[in-house]
């Protein structure tokens, strides 16, 4: 059988462990067991953003999806730029630059931990979180420093590392309650699940 295949770009380190775990989970949620995830393609957010940036990356990545169900998938953060705003400019160019190959692109709103934060509840009492752990409200924009909430919760012994601790939180969050709290999350799973079946899914 042909395997379905989501390459991805990503802009931070920790996501090049994360996301594998993350797409791999949604697929086998969705009953799709034949993914393949190449290695994330790490480039710098700068890089992303500035004229040709997203559009190179997206070819390299595409070269990888060809002759196969799927797509490529370019995650990076959308610290204090509205994603409504960047996030289309972004897929427009990648899509106009790669038209034979479905692109997905997804700015988490803040950074990539906001949604551990709107999971937060799920992940109470692992890997040194307090057993009451609860998520901010408005996780998906507060606090701005997400990371910084994940380091506090856990105290100041042991902050959180995202190369460290990125993968092992994607593997144990509960995805459904990060829908709920999360838009950002939300598009997230409704994007790879275009990407894996080629339908849209509620």
């Amino acid at each position: 059988m042909n395997p379905v295949v989501i390459a991805s770009v990503v802009e931070g380190d920790g996501e090049v462990k994360a996301l594998p775990k993350l797409l791999y989970r949604i697929a086998h949620d969705l009953g799709v067991w034949d993914l393949r995830v190449p290695r994330p393609m790490f480039v710098p957010r700068s890089q992303l953003v500035k004229a040709g940036g997203i559009e190179n990356a997206v070819l390299q990545q595409a070269e990888r999806v060809r002759g196969h169900a799927g797509g490529v998938l370019a995650l990076l953060d959308a610290d204090d730029d509205c994603p409504a705003t960047l996030g289309p400019s972004l897929l427009q160019r990648a899509r106009a630059a790669c038209a034979d190959v479905p692109v997905s692109v997804v700015l988490p709103s803040r950074e990539y931990e906001s949604w551990f934060l709107a999971s937060a509840s799920s992940l109470a009492g692992q890997h040194g979180f307090p057993d009451d752990m609860q998520p901010p409200p408005q996780p998906d924009e507060k606090p701005r420093d997400a990371k910084g909430w994940l380091s506090h919760q856990r105290g100041r012994h042991n902050p959180y590392k995202p190369v460290i601790d990125q993968a092992p939180l994607t593997s144990a969050m509960d995805l459904a309650l990060a829908r709920a709290n999360s838009p950002s999350f939300d598009k997230l799973h409704r994007d790879v699940t275009r990407l894996l079946t080629g339908t849209e899914h509620p």
